[in-house]
């Protein structure tokens, strides 16, 4: 599996071969980019509420925490003759379902849960009370809802940014330097199958108080995880890989990271000649990207609780991309959840 077994190493001479082209760029002088928290119940259990639906996250292809039907003060009394009715968001009764597991106390685990599954879940608790002094059987009843939503977690990159010094803009060699510069970290980084993507540049002059007027590249770049090849390495792992795509690219940014690090080592203390492109100390930075997968999105007012998630989009909503939003449609065509389209 990339990614696994360690950490791939820089290709031995990337490096050098990046610090030759710096150096040898002065002889070629043509002109011409509820707070943020899971809080997926650790106990593995939800009580429901008679005021109020409680809302459930689940992510895709696991098992939900036990829906509990009754609320947490209940589950501290004696309870006479209890039963227990559930019905699914498609309005059929559970009891018997293969894909679900309810306990005789009135507890529901779903199971291998799927985006379909998505919904209402509602609990009908029936129960006596018997009177102290007559004795009379009250029947008493109480009905509880959960929304239960999929969700997966968020697809990372990292948008990065460097600064180089250079005599000044406009000159071919800075083209042919940002071209190899992203041929080597592209190479530095394929084994995860990651790759950069977005790349560009920009010469500014800088008038600095004590050294005069200055020339710098900023040069920006995104590290993306979906290099070519990576639907195979997900068909090695069961169900869904947003963690193993993530772990990835957070090892690609860790790699490039690195990199720059060496490479200003190299630059300063490995070449007598002072290059005509200098790596400009401390201006590397990385900043993480979340993007969500078609159908997901995020939305931190209607699921506080599951702020940083990408959570499926609800009936009348959409999304075709890979954007962090759903959409809202114009009609309400999308009746499902995790529509990629109103129709």
């Amino acid at each position: 599996m990339a990614g696994g077994g360690g950490r791939p190493r820089c290709p031995p001479g990337a490096l050098l071969a990046l610090a030759a082209v710096v150096v040898a760029a002065g002889w070629a002088r043509g002109e011409p980019k509820e707070e943020q928290s899971i809080d997926l119940i650790e106990k593995n259990e939800v009580y429901g509420d008679t005021r109020h639906e409680v809302n459930v996250y689940v992510k895709v292809f696991t098992n939900s925490p036990f829906l509990v039907c009754m609320d947490l003060a209940l589950s501290q009394e004696k309870i006479i003759d209890p039963n227990y009715l559930w019905i699914g968001p498609d309005g059929r009764y559970l009891q018997g379902q293969g894909y679900v597991n309810l306990t005789e106390t009135g507890k529901l685990m779903v199971m291998g849960f799927r985006v379909s599954m998505s919904g209402a879940y509602t609990c009908t608790l029936s129960h006596k009370v018997i009177e102290t002094t007559t004795q009379e059987e009250i029947e008493m009843v109480e009905a509880y809802k959960f929304m239960v939503y999929a969700y997966r977690e968020a697809d990372h990159a990292y948008q990065t940014s460097v600064r180089f010094s250079t005599t000044r803009c406009r000159l071919q060699t800075d083209v042919l330097f940002v071209e190899k510069l992203t041929k080597i970290l592209n190479s530095t980084i394929s084994p995860l199958t990651c790759h950069i993507t977005a790349s560009s540049y920009k010469c500014h002059s800088i008038r600095t108080p004590k050294n005069g007027l200055q020339h710098e590249l900023f040069v920006n770049f995104l590290v993306n995880p979906f290099a070519p090849g990576w639907e195979e390495v997900c068909h090695k792992i069961p169900y869904d890989c947003e963690d193993v795509t993530n772990r990835r690219v957070r090892q690609a940014a860790e790699l490039i990271g690195r990199f720059f690090r060496q490479l200003r080592y190299v630059l300063k203390y490995e070449f007598h000649a002072v290059p005509t492109i200098q790596y400009v100390d401390n201006s590397f930075s990385m900043t993480p990207i979340d993007s969500c997968r078609p159908g997901f999105g995020k939305n931190h007012h209607t699921h506080q609780n599951c702020a940083s998630c990408c959570v499926v989009c609800g009936p009348g909503t959409y999304s075709p991309n890979n954007e962090v939003t759903c959409r809202t449609c114009a009609s309400p065509q999308a009746r499902v959840y995790g529509a990629v389209s109103c129709y």
